[in-house]
């Protein structure tokens, strides 16, 4: 070996000069500042607002859900025409939503034209199957009615009262 010092221009000079590479500070998963984590906050409030509301609102329109399932059996002696005690069972299943959504006082005596004005009232298409819907339940000869225009109005009505 040669025990003369490099000349500075030498390439193992200018490496010796060299400094270990300084790795930087793992970036924090924390938030820079609190306004991230109170915008977290109140998200998550609203968030968990929205769902309480959403759940309460599904608690309220279970029974038109019910409702809705039960008239879905019943459609086809609706639509067919055939069965003399649909009109009985579809009479049935309206005062059972109406006592559902609406004060006992204010439903439970309405019968004839005074239910299918109620039912209009309250949001329903129902005034031309008054006939039917009036005395279909107790008169011995069916009225004559459109069946699936019928099951038409009484599906709106269960979905769209407004109580």
């Amino acid at each position: 070996m040669d025990p003369r010092p490099a000349p500075a221009d030498s390439l193992v000079s200018l490496l010796d000069q060299l400094h270990d590479i300084a790795e930087p500070r793992p970036v924090s998963m924390m938030p820079a500042t609190w306004g991230w984590a109170v915008l977290a906050a109140l998200l998550l409030a609203l968030f968990a607002a929205g769902f309480w509301a959403w759940l309460r609102h599904r608690r309220r329109t279970a029974y038109r859900r019910t409702a809705l399932a039960e008239l879905d059996t019943l459609a086809p002696a609706l639509v067919g025409g055939n069965d003399p005690s649909a009109l009985a069972v579809l009479d049935r299943l309206l005062r059972r939503t109406a006592l559902a959504a609406f004060p006992r006082a204010e439903v439970a005596t309405l019968t004839g034209s005074d239910w299918i004005a109620f039912l209009d009232r309250t949001g329903g298409r129902l005034a031309a199957f008054a006939p039917a819907l009036a005395t279909g339940s107790y008169a011995r000869h069916i009225p004559a009615f459109d069946g699936p225009g019928l099951l038409k109005a009484a599906r709106h009505w269960i979905a769209r009262h407004h109580a």
